[in-house]
């Protein structure tokens, strides 16, 4: 077992909403989430409700067409974890995210395990085509208030992981033999309350990884980790990475 993060040579991120709301995107859960300030927000991200209703689904298109939910950018802390990977430490990133400020950061997209999708591209439930959301979202702001597949006319929606849901076997048998594989595993913005993906940290220490967790608040794991980071994750998370200069 390496002895700090400055002598991980096989790192994994693993990073949560904390990470993206310091970009500017809000939570669901917090104090000022989605789903707190709007309680009918959560049947858009429910499968049975989406598919069946679509008053549901003309609501999460207007969201997704929305400017301000494409107007966030990368954080300093994002491209620390870039520069992580630039410097060959960096075994994988898992994340909860859907975003894509990963890798709209610069981070290798084969080393960025989505483990809840991505709002970033769109699918037909009948067909499985997909595509970018940039497409569809210029066809809701034209004026198509529910777009259909351009292929077979089915129900389009983003590869997000809805409600109802499971999870890509193929993303979570990815991220956990990354985490098997690594030297250090540091939990980024996520209270680690949220399974399975949380159970990562835990199973990382069982295979003799460092754990390292920056977070703002208190996290289900912290008497566990080897080290705890609190504050900002744009100040904290660089000189964490030994990074410190990325801007």
């Amino acid at each position: 077992m390496v002895k700090s993060l400055d002598d991980a040579e096989r790192i994994v991120i693993l990073s949560g909403a904390g990470l993206s709301t310091a970009a500017g995107i809000p939570d669901f859960r917090g104090p000022e989430g989605l789903w707190t300030r709007d309680p009918y927000a959560e049947l858009v991200s429910t499968l049975s409700w989406y598919l069946r209703d679509e008053d549901v689904r003309k609501a999460a298109w207007r969201r997704r067409a929305d400017p301000a939910a494409w107007a966030a950018r990368p954080t300093r802390a994002h491209r620390a974890i870039v520069d992580l990977e630039r410097e060959g430490r960096l075994r994988a990133i898992v994340t909860q995210n859907t975003d894509g400020l990963h890798q709209l950061a610069g981070s290798s997209p084969e080393l960025v395990h989505e483990v809840h999708g991505s709002m970033r591209t769109w699918r037909c439930e009948m067909c499985g085509r997909t595509g970018p959301m940039e497409e569809m979202v210029d066809r809701v702001r034209a004026g198509e208030e529910d777009p259909r597949c351009p292929f077979c006319g089915g129900i389009t929606r983003a590869t997000v992981i809805l409600f109802e849901e499971v999870l890509d076997p193929a993303v979570l048998e990815a991220s956990v033999a990354a985490v098997e594989d690594c030297d250090a595993i540091v939990a980024v913005g996520t209270t680690l309350g949220v399974y399975p993906v949380a159970g990562l940290f835990p199973l990382a220490l069982e295979h003799g990884a460092l754990g390292v967790i920056a977070n703002a608040s208190e996290t289900a794991f912290d008497d566990e980790a080897d080290e705890v980071v609190r504050g900002r994750l744009d100040d904290t998370l660089p000189a964490l990475l030994g990074t410190p200069d990325v801007q």
